[in-house]
């Protein structure tokens, strides 16, 4: 933004790509090309972002699509969900979650994950973090042991 002069967003584009494997095929190429926005920058500038990530975690992305066809993009934390089954060791959450529970967390991993998600999750508190990666935990069937 040179000049102070300031660009009119057209649009925000939200995205959840595996880190490192941004390619213009679907979603990507579809959900920047109808804005008429460079799809191999982006994958590009995305990849180059992630490279230091776990290669195929999903990483949310927001994109703002500017009138003159340019764009800026932030990347977030993975999903909690995502981040519980991992720190769990499992694939999936629990077909019957608060009655059969697919595995286990610990409470010095929910701390874990907690301090990771916090800017993206809008709370104040470690405590309010915490409690929300418990909750996440209970929905996808993971127990949290003390």
């Amino acid at each position: 933004m040179k000049g102070g002069a300031k660009k009119t967003v057209v649009a925000k584009i939200k995205l959840q790509i595996p880190a490192g494997k941004a390619n213009p095929s679907p979603p990507v190429g579809p959900a920047l090309g109808q804005r008429g926005l460079n799809i191999m920058e982006f994958c590009k500038q995305f990849n180059d972002r992630t490279k230091d990530m776990e290669v195929g975690m999903p990483i949310p992305v927001v994109i703002e699509a500017y009138a003159d066809k340019t764009f800026t993009f932030i990347t977030k934390t993975p999903p909690t969900s995502y981040l519980v089954k991992k720190k769990a060791g499992v694939a999936s959450g629990s077909k019957t979650p608060g009655r059969e529970f697919a595995g286990k967390i610990t409470m010095p991993q929910i701390e874990e994950i907690a301090k990771m998600k916090m800017a993206d999750m809008g709370v104040d508190s470690l405590e309010a973090a915490i409690s929300q990666v418990i909750g996440t935990a209970a929905s996808a069937g993971i127990k949290v042991e003390a």
